[in-house]
C-alpha cells in the first residue's frame, strides 16, 4: 500500500511539472531601456517588486537616456528611463502623449584619477568647462592651482572622459555647464549626445569608470552612485552661493527644494546650479517615461500598479543607493498624474 501511494506522489509530482512550468511562464514580463544614471536604483526595485508580486517580471537595458527615448517612441518598450526630460521638439515626435514620472534624485560627479595628490579636489563651473573645451590642458594650470593651494600638481596632460552614447549622464553636466559657462553654452551647448571638443568616451557610467580607473591623469564624469562603488575620488564643487560642496543626499535634497516647491505641471524641470547655501549644483532628477494612453490593458494596469509602489515603498531603497528619496509633495502630486493613464 505504501508503494501505491509513493507511485501515485510521483505521479501527481509529475503531473504538476507543466502546470508550475506554465505559471512560471505566465508572468507578465514588462520591457524597459534607457538611464545608466538610475539603472542601480531601477535593478533594486525590479529585484524587490518581483518578490512582491511574482506574477510581473522586469527586463531594462541600461542603454543610456537618449537609446531609451528611442526605443520609447518606436514602442519597442513599455517605458523609458531618462536624466533629461523630453525637450517640446521630443514631444511632439512621440506617436502619443507621454508622461513624465520622476522617481528619485542624483548627482553628477567630476571624477579624477591623479597619481600623488591625495586632498580632495576643488573645481568651479567655469574652470570645469574649460578643462572639457580643451582650453586647460595642463593638471598644473595656475586656475587649478589657485583653487586648491598647497596641492603639488604634476605637469601632466589632463586626459578628459566623456560619455560616448546618447546620455542623461551627460545631459546633467552639460545642462550645469552651459548655466555657468558662456563659453560651453555657444560651443557645445547642452543635449544628452555632444560634439565633444576633445577628450576619450565611454559606453554607460560604466564605460566612463572604467577608463578613469585605468587611465592616470584623467578627469570625467560619472553618477555618484558609481564613484562610491567603484572607490574613485571626486571633486567638491562650487555652487551659486559661492560654497564649495561635496556630492551628498543632503546637497541633493537641497538643490531639489525650490523646484519641488514650484514644480511644473508635466514634471519637466531642471535643478542643476540651484539656489541655497546647501546645494549640489549637479544634480537632478531620474525619470520614468510612459504613454498617458496604453495599447495593452494588462501592461498598463502593471505599470501603473508598479509606478504607485516605486512613489510610495520603494522610495526606501534610494539611500541606500545613495539617491535622495523625492519630496512628499512631489510625491502626491505625481500619484495624481498616474490617473491620467488611460487603459484600454
Amino acid at each position: 500500500m505504501r508503494n501505491g501511494y509513493r507511485i501515485l506522489a510521483v505521479c501527481l509530482a509529475i503531473a504538476l511539472v507543466p502546470l508550475v512550468a506554465g505559471i512560471a511562464r505566465s508572468a507578465l514580463l514588462i520591457n524597459g531601456a534607457g538611464s545608466t544614471f538610475a539603472y542601480p536604483i531601477n535593478s533594486k526595485w525590479f529585484d524587490a517588486y518581483a518578490k512582491i508580486d511574482p506574477s510581473v517580471q522586469f527586463n531594462y537595458q541600461s542603454i543610456g537616456s537618449g537609446g531609451g527615448i528611442s526605443m520609447l517612441r518606436n514602442k519597442s518598450v513599455d517605458f523609458g528611463g531618462t536624466d533629461a526630460p523630453l525637450n517640446d521638439t521630443q514631444m511632439a515626435g512621440m506617436p502619443g502623449p507621454v508622461l513624465h514620472f520622476p522617481s528619485v534624485m542624483g548627482a553628477d560627479v567630476v571624477a579624477y584619477n591623479l597619481p600623488g595628490v591625495n586632498q580632495k579636489l576643488r573645481f568651479t563651473g567655469p574652470v570645469i568647462a574649460d578643462i572639457f573645451l580643451g582650453n586647460i590642458v595642463k593638471w598644473s594650470d595656475p586656475a587649478i592651482a589657485k583653487l586648491n593651494p598647497g596641492v603639488k600638481f604634476p605637469d601632466e596632460s589632463i586626459v578628459t572622459v566623456h560619455r560616448s552614447d546618447g546620455s542623461g549622464t551627460t545631459f546633467i553636466f552639460a545642462d550645469y555647464l552651459s548655466k555657468v559657462s558662456p563659453q560651453w553654452a555657444k560651443v557645445v551647448g547642452k543635449g544628452t549626445s555632444l560634439k565633444w571638443p576633445v577628450g576619450l568616451g565611454g559606453k554607460g557610467n560604466e564605460g566612463v569608470t572604467g577608463i578613469i580607473q585605468q587611465t592616470p591623469n584623467s578627469i570625467g564624469y560619472n553618477e555618484l552612485t558609481y564613484s562610491l562603488a567603484n572607490k574613485i575620488t571626486f571633486a567638491e564643487i562650487q555652487n551659486r552661493a559661492g560654497n564649495y560642496v561635496d556630492a551628498t543626499l543632503a546637497g541633493v535634497t537641497a538643490a531639489a527644494a525650490g523646484a519641488a516647491a514650484n514644480m511644473p505641471d508635466d514634471f519637466r524641470v531642471s535643478i542643476t546650479d540651484a539656489p541655497g547655501a546647501d546645494s549640489y549644483p549637479i544634480s537632478s532628477f531620474t525619470w520614468l517615461l510612459v504613454y498617458k494612453n496604453q495599447t495593452d490593458k494588462e501592461r498598463g494596469a502593471a505599470m501603473v500598479k508598479f509606478l504607485k509602489w516605486c512613489l510610495t515603498d520603494g522610495q526606501k531603497y534610494a539611500a541606500p543607493l545613495f539617491y535622495a528619496p523625492l519630496p512628499q509633495a512631489m510625491i502626491e502630486k505625481e500619484l495624481q498624474q498616474i490617473n491620467q493613464i488611460n487603459l484600454p
